[in-house]
């Protein structure tokens, strides 16, 4: 925890700080992190702060909107049977269940159907044609998925079935557009729409509102669900279908949500993004990473008290021996990486293994990406065709790395951060050469090297307690809005470090004027050299910590630079 770390200190603007600070009523401090997250001026600063439904764009931007709805209308008219074909994970289900409930309410004849990820794996396959047509299916739509689908949407289109492509996945290429009825992906550039970050989920909430002609508030709880889940950035519309989903989510009438948040036991919790990304997003992708994500689906659209309660007790078993796979599939791939990547040479690391379950390559691949700072690709091994799975790093695009290899894959998918692919066995040596020269030509020494975004240098003078409510005005926290990180200098211990379970670190720091209470969760192992040090600089959020009533000013301490 010590500085290993490049620390990246955001330049300050004073004279803009100024002006936001008076126009807004705000702190030259919070006008300082609006600028830092990309704000640029009065109104989008304003419209930052409010985040308002009445921002959200209108559906009916996007170029083929209305050409979609013609289809689904049409579809109604003619009382033809209308398939909604999403993903197995959070996006992908919450994603379906608006779908599904929405058209059923405008009188559609909709069956769905969801992948089965280890034996069908992501996006449409070559089944779907045959089971489209044994259920006289007259048009498809997919949740989360088909961009790059082109065999199997090209293949429904012979069979003149109607095929509605909603996504959030950036296209290999723009054929689809060629041979889809509509296609609604705000990353396909001829899209028309100006917010290219929706979740799968917003694209679907977007042509929900199309079709059904209202604003469909009371389905934010899924929309930001779907949004958090799926780690896009909380900025422009996800921030706003976040902030007000999350408080629906707490008052949720959907029976099967409220039936998850009781048997995650985060009732009397106030539902935070990492209450839907650490409890709620995990339970609901368990089914899917282990078995079938139906469990899921049937959950949120449960109206049974019992019912509800037997699948969330199905999904709550799910999500323990996922946890107890992923633990394995870690150490046999840290083993693997120990034993064959030599980091000089290898800026992505590609490890293969017999037997890896599928369902969990993706989050083991995000730890190892997290854990030594490179581009991790996890590949379960199999005498044909084998799936892999990849977690990137800050400054690697790996779906453009898949692009370089794609003549060594059978199939792939994905964008900067996360990727699935299929390939056949024996292109994999070829496979790990090829994105590494990749990697050897994109990526510079430091970009392999963790760093930590600091909003601004802070004394200690500058902590209070109304300016650290008025951060509350900066959430919801998460990718693209992270959560504001302070630094400062020269500080000192006060009295004796305590050690508490967890390896968490309570100590108390002082400038010499003023002396305050830091906690460090995991820093146990520098209680020592916390003790003997000359002084330290310390990273850290600061927070209002309430104990027996009383309110008291906390620093969470996220980095300690020992002297």
């Amino acid at each position: 925890m010590s500085s290993h770390k490049i620390l990246n200190i955001a330049s300050a603007n004073p004279s803009l700080q100024d002006i936001f600070s008076q126009e807004l009523g705000i702190s030259k401090i919070t006008a300082q992190l609006l600028l830092n997250r990309g704000v640029q001026n009065i109104p989008e600063a304003q419209e930052f702060l409010d985040a308002k439904l009445e921002y959200l764009l209108d559906p009916f931007s996007f170029s083929e909107m209305r050409l979609a709805i013609d289809f689904i209308k049409k579809s109604v008219k003619n009382k033809e049977r209308v398939m909604v074909y999403g993903d197995y994970d959070v996006d992908g289900i919450s994603s379906l269940v608006l779908l599904k409930s929405t058209l059923s309410k405008i009188g559609a004849d909709v069956i769905h159907y969801i992948p089965h990820r280890i034996k069908e794996g992501y996006g449409l396959n070559q089944t779907i044609v045959k089971t489209a047509k044994e259920k006289k299916v007259k048009l498809v739509i997919t949740a989360d998925c088909g961009t790059n689908s082109l065999g199997p949407i090209r293949e429904l289109r012979r069979q003149r079935i109607e095929v509605i492509v909603t996504d959030h996945h950036e296209p290999g290429s723009s054929d689809t557009a060629n041979y889809a009825s509509a296609v609604i992906n705000p990353k396909f550039p001829t899209s028309g729409y100006k917010y290219r970050d929706l979740a799968g989920v917003g694209v679907a909430y977007k042509l929900c509102q199309a079709v059904s002609g209202e604003s469909l508030d009371e389905d934010l709880d899924l929309v930001s669900l779907g949004t958090i889940a799926d780690s896009v950035p909380l900025t422009g519309e996800n921030r706003i279908v976040a902030k007000e989903g999350l408080a629906r989510i707490s008052r949720s009438e959907r029976l099967g949500l409220k039936t998850l948040i009781e048997t995650s036991g985060i009732k009397d919790k106030k539902i935070s993004p990492d209450c839907v990304s650490f409890i709620l997003g995990p339970r609901i992708n368990a089914s899917g990473r282990l078995d079938t994500a139906e469990t899921a689906l049937n959950l949120l659209m449960s109206q049974e008290v019992q019912e509800a309660q037997m699948l969330a007790k199905i999904m709550e078993t799910h999500n323990r021996q996922r946890q107890k796979i992923e633990s394995e599939i870690l150490k046999e791939a840290q083993e693997l990486i120990n034993k064959e990547i030599n980091f000089k040479e290898h800026k992505v690391m590609v490890v293969a293994k017999k037997g890896w379950h599928l369902g969990v390559l993706g989050i083991v691949a995000a730890k190892l990406a997290d854990r030594f700072y490179r581009p991790a690709i996890l590949i379960s091994l199999n005498d044909g065709l084998c799936r892999g799975s990849g977690r990137s790093i800050k400054n690697f695009h790996l779906f453009n790395g898949l692009l370089e290899c794609r003549q060594l894959l059978d199939n792939f998918g994905g964008h900067q951060h996360a990727i699935g692919m299929v390939i056949p066995v024996n292109n994999i040596e070829e496979f790990k050469n090829k994105i590494n020269n990749f990697a050897e030509r994109s990526l510079r020494l430091e970009d392999l090297i963790p760093s930590l975004d600091i909003d601004m240098v802070l004394g200690l003078s500058d902590l209070n307690k109304e300016f650290i409510r008025e951060l509350e005005k900066l959430e919801p926290f998460g990718a693209g809005n992270p959560e504001p990180l302070f630094y400062t200098r020269n500080l000192r211990l006060k009295g004796q470090p305590h050690l508490f379970s967890n390896e968490t670190l309570k100590f108390w720091v002082t400038d010499g004027e003023l002396t305050y209470p830091a906690i460090g969760f995991g820093m146990g192992n520098l209680k020592e050299s916390l003790v003997v040090a000359d002084g330290f600089d310390l990273v850290y959020t600061p927070r209002i910590d309430t104990w027996m009533g009383e309110e008291s000013l906390l620093l969470e301490v996220k980095e300690i630079f020992l002297k």
